[in-house]
């Protein structure tokens, strides 16, 4: 079973920065698999917010954060790095990573992904 740890998540004042990391757990890797950053604020629907292909390096990012997020899986690919820049008070949520296999999915959206990390909270303050 595919196994996801996220992190990097906190507090943090409007215009500030956070790096979330999603690591895959030992043994495993992201090699042909598609790898996506999640956020979902209470009250609202599970949305895609960027996510990387691991075999062609194509990314995809939501309206709300282009420009402001970035997405990066490492040379091992072993992690994937969402850094978030320029945070505002809309960003608050809870942040999750999944996973797919290459192939499997057609875009960033929730139900298109097969393995998820817990989530970790991110806080923007006015």
């Amino acid at each position: 079973e595919v196994q996801l740890q996220a992190s990097g998540g906190g507090l943090v004042q409007a215009g500030g920065s956070l790096r979330l990391s999603c690591a895959a757990a030992s043994g495993f890797t992201f090699d042909d698999y598609g790898i996506g950053w999640f956020r979902q604020a209470p009250g609202k629907e599970r949305e895609g917010v960027s996510c990387i292909s691991s075999d062609s390096g194509g990314t995809y990012y939501a309206d709300s954060v282009k420009g402001r997020f970035t997405i990066s899986i490492d040379a091992a690919k072993k992690t994937v790095n969402l850094q978030m820049n320029n945070l505002n008070p809309e960003d608050t949520a809870v942040y999750y990573c999944a996973t797919v296999v290459e192939g499997d999915y057609n875009g960033c959206v929730a139900y298109e992904f097969d393995y998820w990390g817990q989530g970790t909270q991110v806080t923007v303050s006015s």
